[in-house]
């Protein structure tokens, strides 16, 4: 097993492109059909991953991350649809917490978003984690918000379910990998946290912008990435 300092996850060739471009020393690998690159990045040892889209392949990509590479901290990053109405286009939210807003038990009495095993319905990101992704954006003058992450299962283009997130979950985005990324994390001990660049609004025209404005979140995201690596310590 090659230990690394940071294991970076994302769902898509988009997000993960950049990232592999700065890296050095680099060997690929495919496990389950998902993409691991392995090498240096501002002087740290760090493997990327491609993981797919949706909170299965995200939790396979994490528990495998964490087998094979034993990283120090892992960080979910990516593209990502605006819940809270503040967030625009390329702007960054960074996740405190993680729900899972299609976990749903409540026929038998529990809280939506509760995840029997932990019983939490809203998971922690690391801290330390998160503060410094939070000191990094802050220092490139990105504007971002910090909040809870809402994931499930569907990509959001309704403004009635965006409301729903809003109000139910006091979402601040939406997307399909964080909060699988953010269990799989806690269940193992490993720090972790959530950095999303937004590409749409999560909303009735979601669709639209996310096809116009996908790639440039993407670039932004890594980014922000390759700033927190070369922080990190």
């Amino acid at each position: 097993m090659e230990k690394v300092t940071v294991g970076i996850i994302v769902a898509m060739d988009i997000e993960l492109e950049n990232i592999e471009k700065a890296m050095t020393s680099t060997a690929v690998s495919e496990i389950s059909g998902m993409r691991f690159v392995v090498g240096d990045l501002h002087g740290k040892k760090v493997a990327a991953a491609r993981c797919g889209i949706g909170k299965v392949f995200a939790a396979i990509c994490t528990q495998t991350m964490i087998l094979e590479f034993s990283p120090e901290v892992i960080i979910n990053a990516g593209v990502a649809g605006a819940i809270d109405k503040d967030l625009t286009i390329n702007e960054i939210v960074i996740g405190k917490r993680a729900v899972q807003y299609d976990m749903d038990t409540s026929g038998l009495g529990d809280e939506p978003g509760m995840i029997s095993g932990i019983n939490l319905v809203y998971i922690p990101t690391d801290e330390r984690v998160t503060n410094l992704l939070e000191q990094v954006v802050k220092k490139m003058g990105v504007n971002y918000k910090t909040g809870t992450i809402a994931t499930g299962d569907q990509f959001i283009n309704k403004n009635e379910m965006k409301r729903h997130l809003a109000e139910n979950f006091g979402a601040s985005s939406c997307d399909m990998e964080g909060g699988s990324v953010v269990q799989t994390c806690y269940i193992n001990n490993v720090p972790c946290s959530v950095m999303r660049a937004i590409s749409d609004g999560g909303d009735d025209n979601s669709n639209m912008d996310y096809m116009t404005f996908a790639k440039k979140a993407a670039d932004t995201s890594a980014k922000v990435i390759e700033e927190f690596v070369r922080a990190y310590e």
